[in-house]
């Protein structure tokens, strides 16, 4: 199923943040960690992590890499922490609401 685009770029800063949480993370990596569940093109993460980075809610640091440069690792900040659970809690409650609005289906005529 083709998921419609403008769904994909309103989840995918959520995402970015939620797997950012769980651990320090470079752009390829979260590129492949996002594709495992949402197609994503590596184009479309790259805006978005130098926006998180300029609002305060990640930060950057370098790291030296045995297959080739260092790469920039992306951290979430204090800010972005209360940020990305702000966003959970918004997210969860729009999921549970589409749910309830799908499951109550069409009056009967």
């Amino acid at each position: 199923m083709n998921v419609n685009i403008q769904f994909k770029k309103g989840v995918l800063e959520l995402c970015v943040l939620v797997l950012i949480n769980r651990q320090d993370r470079y752009g390829y990596e979260l590129a492949q960690a996002v594709s495992k569940h949402i197609e994503v093109a590596e184009g479309a993460l790259y805006p978005l992590l130098r926006r998180l980075v300029n609002d305060g809610y990640c930060t950057t640091y370098l790291q030296e890499s045995t297959e080739g440069p260092p790469r920039k690792y992306y951290r979430l900040s204090d800010t972005g922490l209360e940020y990305m659970t702000a966003l959970t809690t918004e997210w969860n409650e729009f999921v549970r609401n589409v749910a309830n609005l799908i499951e109550e289906g069409t009056p009967n005529e």
